[in-house]
């Protein structure tokens, strides 16, 4: 039998910051979606730098969204994050600038998410979205 343990807050944010990807859950009209996305942790504050599409449309829809990340070393060693909060899309020149600082300095290979994407006969947009999540609830498990 595996325990499950809580985190503490300490081990949360450390986590957070080490793993830097994760799964965020979003939901339009009562249909979920959920993708993985990288982002950057700064502070209290969640990041996320994409380019518009379907993600775009669901939090435009509903910006209360999900953010799970994990650690898995194997079936019996791992650790969860759970965030909850608010995504705002960042459209003030300055605070997109100061995101983009965190992002650039925390993970620069964020950038090819401006890079084409062919999807069939259509291409991917390449207009860039930033959001800030600032978390509303947080949790976290671990095994030992």
């Amino acid at each position: 039998m595996i325990e499950i343990f809580p985190m503490s807050g300490d081990e949360i944010k450390s986590l957070l910051t080490k793993v830097e990807y994760g799964h965020l859950g979003c939901c339009r009209h009562g249909r979920p979606y959920v993708l993985p996305i990288h982002y950057v942790y700064v502070d209290t504050d969640i990041y996320v730098y994409t380019t518009r599409g379907m993600k775009t449309e669901f939090i435009t829809a509903n910006p209360e969204v999900c953010l799970q990340v994990e650690e898995v070393q194997d079936p019996s060693h791992w650790r969860s994050v759970i965030v909850t909060g608010r995504a705002d899309l960042l459209s003030d020149p300055k605070e997109k600038e100061h995101a983009m600082n965190f992002i650039y300095t925390e993970n620069p290979t964020l950038a090819p998410a401006l890079a084409r994407t062919w999807l069939g006969t259509l291409t991917r947009s390449t207009t860039e979205a930033i959001y800030r999540i600032h978390p509303q609830a947080v949790s976290g498990r671990k095994t030992m």
